[in-house]
């Protein structure tokens, strides 16, 4: 209760869970308000904002209705953030914990791994495996989680490594716990407040990641992208400019929603503020 009420009395944290939940409104709202598929001709192309009403948001090159992607775009967009994420988190816990925990030859092969895949830029790493995969947003949701994992485990290992001399792990190891019980149900669950936190900085990037590729033609076309609408916009950018405008706007604000969300939560999670 005490980091719930921290959380709350900080502003921008509130702001950011405040732009979150709106979002997360787009999100749940598009079929009740858009149930065509937001990728059918919907009018004439490149309509103005509010210069018809039926399309409040314009159109873009193709007659398609923007508020519609807008709508179906903030499902895709959190999809994406929560599975890669959630992809990353786990690759990077486990084989941060392995590292962390058992040290010597297990730390410095696990490390090594990392390094290696940290040699290259994530986006390069990115662009390679969806040179290899393809761009079927499925394929590109894994590859951006394969890519984003070495952070996590970077600093899973180094709280393992403060944590597994604590007296609570050499009790848990006397009382005769076994290695996996010991990592996944002692260390773990102490390890995580920073873990957590660190999960909105990887969820902002997987974002940005995919829409990335679809303003470069990389990501899956068949699917309602912010991304794309942008990439839609590339070719009338002076004159219909709002085409890569509008969707650039809600990427700013859902990305900085998530970061203020998650440094939010890095201070309410701190140890060091419970006392202030």
């Amino acid at each position: 209760m005490a980091a719930f009420r921290r959380y709350f009395r900080n502003p921008s944290a509130v702001l950011g869970l405040v732009l979150l939940i709106a979002v997360l409104g787009l999100a749940l709202s598009a079929d009740l308000l858009f149930p065509r598929d937001p990728l059918a001709l919907a009018g004439r192309p490149l309509q103005w904002p509010l210069d018809n009403p039926r399309f409040w948001l314009g159109t873009d090159n193709s007659g398609r209705d923007i508020a519609a992607q807008i709508f179906h775009g903030a499902r895709l967009s959190l999809v994406i953030g929560v599975v890669a994420t959630s992809i990353a988190i786990a690759l990077g816990v486990l084989v941060g914990a392995l590292a962390g925990y058992y040290g010597g030859l297990v730390d410095d092969a696990l490390m090594r791994i990392t390094d290696a895949f940290q040699t290259l830029p994530n986006f390069l790493l990115l662009l390679l495996l969806i040179a290899v995969f393809g761009s079927r947003i499925e394929t590109v949701v894994i590859a951006i989680g394969i890519v984003s994992w070495p952070a996590p485990a970077r600093l899973t290992r180094a709280e393992f490594l403060s944590l597994r001399g604590r007296e609570f792990v050499q009790a848990a190891r006397l009382a005769g716990l076994r290695d996996l019980r010991l990592i996944f149900r002692e260390i773990l669950p102490n390890a995580l407040p920073p873990i957590i936190v660190y999960a909105s900085v990887v969820m902002a990037t997987a974002i940005l990641l995919e829409s990335a590729l679809a303003f470069l033609n990389l990501s899956d076309p068949n699917v309602s992208s912010w991304g794309n609408l942008i990439g839609q916009g590339r070719g009338v950018l002076r004159s219909e400019w709002y085409v890569s405008a509008i969707p650039g706007f809600a990427i700013l604000l859902t990305v900085l929603a998530v970061s203020l969300v998650g440094q939010g939560l890095n201070d309410a999670l701190n140890p060091r503020l419970a006392d202030q």
